[in-house]
């Protein structure tokens, strides 16, 4: 259940209140917002006077549904934003890993030259192995951060556990919390407690519920600058690496306020795939796109060969605002 108080009630208040009612409590510009749990199905009437509206939930999908907020919630990326009235599609590009200045000043100057405005770049690699790279750590936060300042790219990388996501927060634009990650609470209430935004990814095993409920670990805590990524689950096939899962694209589209990003490059696993994923992700009126992009793909230290090189990624951009116009969108 939601509960919205009235304007004017204070905050020692509104502190009695939710304490009261065991539930977590936001403070908005002009009221205080009460999230309790969904099995909670009435109020008491004696809050009658003190309460603007009450919204009653079958789940704990609650501040990322639509019967709560039906407009999809805006969230600024940089300058631009996504989300909202926006009509954007966000294009984010750049290598699985940073793997050094030169690779990564020039996957810069690739966004720069075609107009597009975020880098993408993996510093902590969640590896399924531990001997196969596992990233240059701070050093490579150092380096995303050169380039927002030398190029005025907005960065986006991953937090692979809690004992480095203030690190992340500190050096990025954008938090990443991949899908190895997305059941990890040390990372979701740390980035509950910035207003930077946080990207999350949809585990390869997690059902629809509990993807948005970690959103909901965010959310609870005060930030409201949450976007979805769906990225593949995990099916019988083995021709692919993944199961771009677009039904349950539909479905987050539907039922929650969230913007929803999406990453063809980890559901197929194979670079001659994702120029078509990519256009039929368009085709469904996303909010954004994380394509891997590398040099020289051959040579990457981590999933080489579902990234893209530059020539082909260059190809493929020019594909995509037809298609991003056919639904009313704008690739940026």
């Amino acid at each position: 259940m939601i509960i919205e108080l009235k304007k004017g009630i204070g905050a020692e208040r509104a502190n009695q209140i939710a304490k009261e009612n065991n539930a977590f409590l936001i403070e908005k510009t002009d009221k205080f917002v009460l999230i309790s749990s969904s099995g909670q199905k009435t109020l008491d009437p004696k809050y009658n006077d003190e309460t603007l509206a009450t919204f009653v939930f079958d789940n704990d999908m609650q501040l990322s549904s639509r019967q709560y907020l039906n407009e999809t919630r805006a969230v600024k990326i940089g300058n631009v934003t996504i989300g909202g009235n926006s009509k954007n599609t966000l294009l984010i590009a750049g290598p699985c890993s940073v793997e050094s200045e030169a690779q990564i000043q020039e996957s810069s100057a690739l966004l720069k030259s075609l107009n597009l405005t975020t880098l993408r770049g993996g510093c902590y690699k969640p590896r399924t192995s531990p001997y196969s790279f596992q990233g240059l750590g701070l050093e490579g936060l150092k380096l995303l951060k050169k380039m927002n300042e030398e190029h005025g790219l907005t960065v986006i990388t991953e937090v692979r556990d809690a004992t480095h996501v203030q690190e992340v927060i500190e050096y990025s634009d954008v938090i990443q919390v991949g899908a190895k990650a997305m059941y990890d609470q040390g990372i979701l209430r740390a980035c509950a407690k910035t207003q930077k935004p946080v990207l999350i990814k949809r585990g390869f095993g997690t059902t629809l519920q509990e993807f948005v409920q970690c959103a909901e670990f965010v959310l609870s805590g005060g930030n409201e600058n949450v976007v979805l990524c769906e990225r593949g689950i995990r099916t019988f096939e083995t021709k692919t690496r993944f199961t771009l899962d677009l039904c349950g694209v539909s479905y987050l589209k539907e039922h929650t306020n969230l913007p929803v990003v999406l990453d063809p490059s980890h559901a197929m696993g194979h670079a001659y795939g994702v120029p078509d994923l990519t256009r039929a992700c368009i085709a469904m009126g996303i909010d954004g796109l994380l394509i891997e992009v590398h040099p020289t793909p051959k040579l990457a230290k981590s999933d080489a060969s579902q990234q893209l090189n530059h020539e082909e990624f260059k190809a493929l951009v020019k594909t995509l605002q037809p298609v991003a116009a056919a639904v009313g969108m704008n690739i940026v």
